[in-house]
Order: C-alpha cells, then structure tokens, then sequence
C-alpha cells in the first residue's frame, strides 16, 4: 500500500520534473559557456577560461539575481555577452519553476494528499481511546455531538467534502479528526485508525447500506476485537452482516415499528425508554398510547412494510396508500400520493383510529398530515422525518409520533458504545408492565426531575472505582450503594442521581436497593445529572472522600497530617475540616 507521505513525494517529483530538467539544462549550459569562454588578464592579454567550479559559483548566485561582480578577474567582452545570456534564461528558468511550484501547492490533489497525511499523522498519535464514526450526516452529526458530550474522541470520515466543512462549524469541546474519503477503502479505514490499539468502536452509518457492510467487513478482518455497528435496512445486508457475527446492527424502521407497538401495549415502557435514550436538553414526555382500531399507512416501502407487520401481528386492520401499485405486491390498496383528501377518503381515513406517514419526502409527509387532520380531527398522527433540517415544520405540525431515522441510530449507537449495560437495563424494561414503568419513572422523577437524564456506568475495580477496592481492610465497613449516592460535599444531602443496575458475576439487579454492599468487578449503572456524575467520581477515587461520605469524618490526606490527626484523636480534639 502507497501511503499518502509517498503519495505526496511521487506527485511533487512528476509535477516538478520538467522544470527542474529545465533548471539543471540551463545552469549546465551557462556553466559550459564560461568554462570554454577565454578570458582576459590583468594586462589585456588573453587568459585561461574559468574553471568548473568558479562557473559553478557565478552561476549560482547570478542565476538567483542576487549579483556579486566579475570574480575571479574581469570579465572580457566574449564573458560578458554570455553573461547576459545566462542571466535571461536563469530568470525564465526560475520563473518557470516557481510558478509551477505555485500551481502544485494550490493543486486540489496535492492538498487532498497533503491532508490526508496530516490527518494519518495524527491519528497515529492518538494516545487516548477514540471512536470512528464512518458518515457524517445527519445520523453521524447526531453520534459526534452525543460522543462529544460524553467527553469521548471521535475520528470521521465523510465522502462529500461540504459536510466536512458543516463539522468543523459544529460547536464541540473536542476537534474531530475528519477525513473526506470512501470509508469502502481499506486503505482509508487503515488510515483513519480501524486497527489502531486505540480504537474502541466503529460506527457505519452512511446512506449506502454496501459501504456500511464493508466497512463492518474491514474492521471484522483488521481488528475482530473491536466493537462494530452497523446501520442498514436491506434484509440481504443484514444477513451478510450476520454471517460475519456483527450482531449490533441497526435498522431504524424496525426498531421504531418494535417501540410503537410497545407504546401500543405498555405506554409506560415506551415512556421510561424514551426518556433515557433521549437528546440532552429534553424532558419528559405525555404518556402516548397509540389506538387499537383501523390504521392507514400512506407510503409502503421499508417504513411501512415495518409496521404493517407489526399492527397486523396485532390483529389490526390495516390499509395501504401507495402511488405506485407494484410496491403493495398486488394487495387491496388505495393507489394515490394520499395529498389528495379523495385518495385519504376512500382509503377511510375518516373511519381510522391511527394514521402513519412514512415516505422518504418531508413536504409530502407534512401534506398528507395536515390533510388528514382536516378530516378526521382526532387521529392519532404518526409521521416520518428524513431531514434534521425540517426540525422546526414538524414541531409546528405536533404529531403525536415522530420517527426520524437519524436520531433512532445516534440514539442506539451512542447507548451500545458508550453504555452498553443501558441495553441490558432497556431489554428488561420491554419485558415489565406498565404499572412498573410507571413506578419507575415516578422515582427517577422524585430522584432527579424531568430532564432527560445523563446515563453511566460505573466499574468497581481500580480505574473506575480506585477509592474501593485497595484497603477494604481499613474501613470500618463495607462500601454500600448508598454511599456513592450521597453529596461529598454535605453527606447529608443526596446526588441527583439513581442506580438502575447491577452487574454482578452475570447476574442483574434491576433498580438495586441502596444498603447493597459492592464488590470488586461489580459493574453499576447510572442515571442523573452531569454535575452529580462528577461529584461521585470525587467518591470514587478519594479515599479520603470516600470515608467522610461513610462515616461523617474527614480523613487527612498526607502521612503529616495522618500523624497530625491521629495525635489531636487522641488529645480529645475533632479532626480538622469536620463536616458532620
């Protein structure tokens, strides 16, 4: 494989070639010209010509137009003339050369490559664990954003360069190392870090399912220990993808249909997941529950197909609006865009309980929504978003649900990457009743309000939880749950925050109680607010921390003031700092 450093060097040599041919010819025909040219002595008598190296040098700095004079002697008149012959086409020679030296620094090839380098360069320098994320549009944008307030690396690549440059406009805390290139090539993905030690995730989510696939299969062969997600919703990509053992693979239209069909049977499971995989800055949402009567779908392609299986498994009577009449496979539907209040009519939109809009135009979509509403005022309106940028038309239009692709895939991939105990917490989510999502919710409120809380996990072992596990001994008890819940600051207040699970020698504890005692390896996951997240790491790194939250009694932190303390104990004096 040529990387990019010879790239640069085999185009530098064939672009300048002919000039630098060019500069040498003409500095050894001015240098020919002086050595054979006789010249004059101090008496006016003919002398011996200039040597090589003499030639060299008046060459050297007259070709450059610097000018120094007649060296070693004076000229004769055979010398001069050939002077001004050296100096005309030294200028012509060095003009040619710089101005082709101009146009291969503003070559788009040679920047692309020069690029490219730097970019190869710096990830090669990466000493940190960092993610590539493969496709930045809305999805990737969406993924970056959430990696970043996560405080994690990404590096990108992206095959259109305007979004690139929509990237490097992104407001994030830490630059992006992005690349316009084929994430197809393996040679790019080698670049770009797929098997870097380093490298913790790969995340495919192009619009092409193909390149998706070949991205999973590269990092499947170069680096089979690293964690790969892969968007697609073509079932023969999946199947491939499958066959590769790429489990994590996520197709948003099935994943919507799944959750609408949950929200259909149990709203307050829908409700609790909604709420922790959404978008910071979010709330709470109304409990939503989709009806059971007759649903109409307009737009029979993926997103259709997905939940026509889903309501049908459901025995609910379903019909299809469809302008073109091959992709319904023959069945009983209404042909038409379902614009058009006549086309909605007779597919009976007035009777329906739900409608669902799902093709891939926007405007459409917005249209046949509105249309509909017109006739039947009470629908329970489920509409499809392809563009982050048509944000603000759909918040106008209100529906009850809105399925927008890009933000279904950040959401997963952010939550199997960075979390991955969350989906361990959501599965068992899907299999509860309401009445315990309900219960849930009702105490994850009381802990930490509405906002959509920040999801993390935490790991009892000497990264995660260093204040634990060295000298148990010490301590005049174990660690309980409940001590990691407490403010460090006043142990009497409690963090805004809750434990959702816990991970013990592959078992889970759903919501466990707050006197557990923790053991090393236990693996726990949280749910709160970002300042509460930091508060806790004080906790669990602090030794000295730790103990007040414990006991109520701050620790001094060298040997000296140890000593210091342990002498005012025993003189009756309370340690210094006491917050109790």
């Amino acid at each position: 494989m040529i990387g990019p450093g010879h790239s640069i060097l085999f185009l530098i040599l064939r672009r300048m070639r002919t000039p630098l041919i060019a500069l040498v010819l003409i500095y050894a025909v001015s240098m020919l010209g002086l050595v054979l040219i006789p010249g004059v002595g101090a008496d006016g008598a003919p002398a011996r010509p200039m040597g090589i190296f003499h030639a060299l040098y008046f060459v050297s700095y007259t070709a450059t137009t610097i000018g120094f004079g007649e060296i070693p002697s004076a000229f004769s008149d055979a010398q001069r003339l050939w002077t001004i012959v050296i100096i005309h086409l030294a200028v012509l020679g060095w003009t040619y050369t710089v101005l082709t030296l101009l146009a291969l620094i503003q070559d788009r090839g040679f920047q692309d490559a020069l690029r490219a380098l730097r970019f190869r360069q710096r990830v090669r320098g990466l000493r940190e664990p960092f993610y590539l994320v493969c496709g930045c549009g809305d999805t990737g944008m969406q993924i970056l954003a959430a990696l970043d307030r996560l405080d994690r690396l990404a590096v990108a690549l992206e095959i259109q360069e305007g979004r690139i440059h929509d990237l490097a406009l992104m407001d994030f805390g830490r630059d992006v190392l992005a690349l316009v290139a084929d994430a197809r090539s393996p040679a790019v993905l080698q670049q770009a870090g797929i098997d870097h030690p380093r490298c913790r995730g790969v995340i495919a989510v192009t619009n092409d399912d193909q390149a998706n696939l070949a991205v999973a299969m590269t990092a499947h062969l170069l680096n089979p220990q690293v964690q790969v997600l892969a968007r697609t919703s073509a079932v023969r990509v999946t199947e491939n993808l499958v066959s590769i053992g790429i489990e994590q693979i996520v197709n948003p239209f099935e994943r919507f249909a799944d959750y609408l069909l949950l929200a259909m049977r149990e709203p307050g499971c829908y409700r609790l997941i909604d709420w922790l995989i959404g978008v910071p800055g979010a709330h709470l949402k109304p409990e939503h529950t989709p009806p059971c009567g007759d649903w109409v779908i307009c737009g029979y392609g993926r997103f259709g197909r997905a939940i026509e299986s889903r309501l049908r498994g459901e025995k609910i009577s379903v019909r299809i609006v469809e302008p073109r009449i091959d992709e319904t496979g023959n069945r009983d539907a209404t042909v038409g865009a379902g614009t058009e209040r006549q086309i909605l009519e007779s597919a009976g939109i007035h009777l329906a309980k739900g409608l669902v809009i799902g093709t891939d135009d926007d405007i459409a979509n917005l249209a046949i929504a509105v249309t509909a509403r017109e006739v039947n005022p009470g629908l329970f309106v489920v509409i499809r978003q392809n563009s982050v940028a048509n944000q603000v038309l759909f918040q106008a239009f209100d529906a009850d649900l809105v399925m927008q692709p890009s933000e279904i895939i950040a959401r997963a991939c952010v939550a199997q990457l960075s979390t991955p105990l969350l989906m361990r917490f959501l599965q068992h989510v899907k299999r509860q009743r309401d009445h315990w999502a309900d219960n849930v919710i009702l105490r994850l409120r009381e802990r930490i309000g509405e906002a959509t809380p920040l999801i993390w996990d935490v790991r009892v072992d000497m990264n995660g939880a260093g204040a634990i596990v060295p000298g148990p001994r010490s301590r005049p008890a174990p660690v309980r749950l409940a001590d990691l819940l407490r403010d460090p600051r006043q142990r009497r207040a409690s963090l805004q925050c809750e434990a959702l699970l816990l991970l013990r020698a592959g078992k889970e504890v759903v919501l466990p109680a707050h006197e557990t005692a923790l053991a090393e390896d236990d693996q726990l996951l949280f749910a709160g607010s970002a300042g509460a997240r930091l508060l806790q790491r004080m906790t669990l790194q602090d030794a000295n921390v730790l103990s007040y939250v414990q006991t109520g009694r701050d620790v001094p932190g060298g040997w000296v003031w140890q000593w210091l303390g342990h002498g005012r104990a025993r003189g009756g004096a309370t340690a210094p700092g006491n917050r109790a």
